[in-house]
Order: structure tokens, then sequence, then C-alpha cells
């Protein structure tokens, strides 16, 4: 497609952050965007137009189709019929088959170990007996979850020891879609590599990323992680194998555990990701523009970092934002939403040439926020 002799429009189903980062994203490329989302706030229809409709109203979904050249997500969890009818109508990146496996943690943990990415042991469960057995090979301690629907900690269950059975079940039993059993990894670090692969197979990575979470949510995030070796290539190379064997088209994200050295797969996100967050002013290209030229066929930009990058997930509501905004090479990024615990409301990142005067930064900026204790783990490693 060029951009050249005809305006294209993206459209993306989901209205949350991720949405309006890729519509900011886009329009400095002459693309504009065409959201759809079922909440009338949803925060992207602050910067791109909005469109309601739920994801079963195929008639509001035919015309969305019709108005747009290309369609995307900023949410995994848009129902498959849904991706299915859409394909037939209008090219949509990443295909359906993509965000099938990811939506599953079944189906992604086998795709990985048929790729090669080694996994923690997990085991099937969709009844209270298959639980017995699943944990009988397993053991505690070992997070029961949803294998569908579950994200930034939802959907799980921590067995700490094999009593906990009853309560697990109690908690999750119920879940229409089937549960995992995931043996508990005591892992070294976390790490994610963002990728991002064109219609024609081109692919680049961006420099692995080391994540702190709370609460199984995002807390901070450091790029390039430190001192990772030869885990760089190691992660870039699974990634590929993984979005050739998917035919994937757009960035994604694969979260990783480090443990004895050697990479675990966790989970892929088959989208822009929140550890990538950083990318907007650390690196060449951000993950948001890259997935924008690689779902229209554009060629992809740099994604090589500038320096190096820490970034601040702001999670219930916004802290006062002065201190970034007086910071050296600081960044804030208000996604203009009501608070809300839990929630995602916001990120600020911090960059820097060199390790030294990123921790300095970092340092100063999370003492004035009173957020030393969220800073800590990426200060012990700059």
């Amino acid at each position: 497609m060029s951009i050249r002799n005809k305006q294209p429009v993206l459209g993306i189903l989901g209205g949350g952050q991720l949405a309006r980062m890729l519509a900011i994203a886009a329009a400095p490329l002459g693309v504009r965007t065409l959201v759809v989302d079922s909440a009338a706030d949803a925060c992207a229809g602050q910067v791109a137009s909005l469109r309601l409709a739920d994801w079963t109203d195929f008639a509001a979904l035919e015309k969305f189709a019709a108005e747009v050249d290309v369609v995307t997500f900023d949410f995994e969890n848009v129902p498959a019929d849904t991706a299915h009818w859409l394909a037939e109508h209008v090219a949509v990146f990443p295909n359906p088959r993509a965000l099938a496996v990811a939506q599953d943690r079944l189906a992604e943990k086998t795709l990985f170990r048929e790729c090669g990415l080694q996994t923690p042991a997990f085991e099937a469960v969709d009844t209270r007996e298959d639980l017995e057995r699943a944990l009988a090979k397993i053991g505690a301690p070992s997070i029961l979850k949803t294998r569908r629907l579950g994200y930034d900690g939802k959907g799980q269950f921590r067995i700490k020891q094999l009593s906990d059975a009853d309560a697990a079940w109690e908690t999750l039993g119920a879940n229409a879609h089937g549960l995992i059993l995931e043996a508990f990894v005591p892992f070294e670090r976390e790490l994610s590599v963002l990728a991002v692969r064109t219609r024609h197979g081109d692919f680049r990575v961006w420099p692995l990323t080391q994540n702190w979470h709370t609460d199984g949510v995002l807390s901070m995030s450091l790029a390039p992680a430190p001192e990772v070796g030869g885990l760089q290539a190691r992660a870039a190379a699974l990634a590929r194998t993984l979005a050739d064997h998917l035919d994937y088209v757009g960035v994604f994200a694969l979260e990783l555990f480090v443990k004895d050295g050697e990479l675990l797969g966790n989970e892929m996100a088959p989208r822009v990701h929140n550890s990538g967050h950083w990318t907007i002013e650390g690196a060449i290209a951000s993950q948001f523009e890259n997935h924008v030229r690689a779902v229209l066929g554009l060629p992809l930009g740099d994604t090589s970092a500038r320096g190096c990058s820490a970034m601040f997930n702001w999670i219930g509501e916004l802290p006062d934002a002065t201190p970034v905004l007086n910071g050296v090479d600081s960044h804030w990024h208000d996604y203009g939403k009501q608070p809300r615990p839990g929630r995602k409301v916001g990120h600020a990142t911090v960059c820097a040439q060199d390790t030294k005067t990123l921790a300095a930064r970092v340092d100063e900026i999370a003492r004035a926020l009173q957020r030393e204790e969220q800073a800590a783990p990426a200060l012990k490693v700059l």
C-alpha cells in the first residue's frame, strides 16, 4: 500500500490505551484510524474516530470493515468468530489463527515447545480429578490459571501447598474455557522481547527489556536489559520461529523467565505491549509506529535503542506529573482514563545515554514521587 496515492485507514478493535498510542503513531504516517469499542468513554476516542459496537454486532462491523483498509487489535480477547468474520471482509493482522493461539494458554505453551522454547511444566485441567492428577505430576507450589481471558494476574490462583487444591478449584473450577496448571518457577528475572514482522517476512526485534511486576501487573521496565549476553540472540531467534510459524504480521511480545541462564516461555501477547512503551522515546522507531507500518505493508523502522530507558507504570491513579515534567529527558503519558483500582492509567519514561545517568534520573524522580519502592528493583541493576 502506498501512502502517497491514498490515505489509508487503519481499523482497531478495542479502544484502550494501546489503540490510543497506535492512533498517535499512525498520524505522522498519514494514516487515519477508526476504533471500534463498546464503551462510549474508550480513551482512544479522545484521539481517533470511535465507532460504538459490540464484538458480535456484525451489522455494525460490516460497515466498519467497508471503511477501513486493514484491521488490527489492541485487545487479544476478541471472540474468534468476530476475527474470522472480519478476515472474510477485510485484511486482518495479526491473522485469526495467531490470535486464537495466544488466547489459549494451553495452545500457546504447546506451540512454544514445538518451536523450541521450553516452558515451565504444565497440565490441562478440566475437572477436579484432572487437578489432582496434575498436582501429582507437578506438585506445589504451582499456579492454576484460566486457559482464556486472564491477564495482569487475573484468572489465577497460586497453590502454595497441596491442601490449597480445594480453594483453587472453588475459585476457578467453574471456568467454561478450562484451566491449566503450571509449575511455579523460581526465576532469576523476567524479560520480554518485542518483535515485529511484515507481510513479506521482514523481521526485527527491539533490545530485550527487563520487567518487574506487582500483584501480577507490570510495575517497571528497563531497556536494554543489562548483561543479557547470548540471551538477546536466543530470544530473537525464538521470536522469529514463532512469528514465521504463525505467519504473524505486526508487533508481538514474548514474555520470558530466566532460570539457570536459560529462557522459559511464559506468555505471548499478539499486540503491542506494556513492556514496550519505552520504545516511544527510547527507540528510533517505536513499537506503535512499526506495528502500523507492518500491518499496512510499509517498510519497517529501525528498532535500535537510542540509549537506555526506564518506564514507570501508573496503576489505579496518576501521581503528580511535575517531577517527571521537570526531569531531563523524562516523558509523561496520561491515558485519559478515570482512576480505578488496578486500572492502567498512564506511564512515564526516563531516558539517558548511559546507565549511570539513567540511575540518577530515575532515583531523583522516584524520590520526588515517593516511588522509591517501585524504582528500587531497577536501580539495583543499573
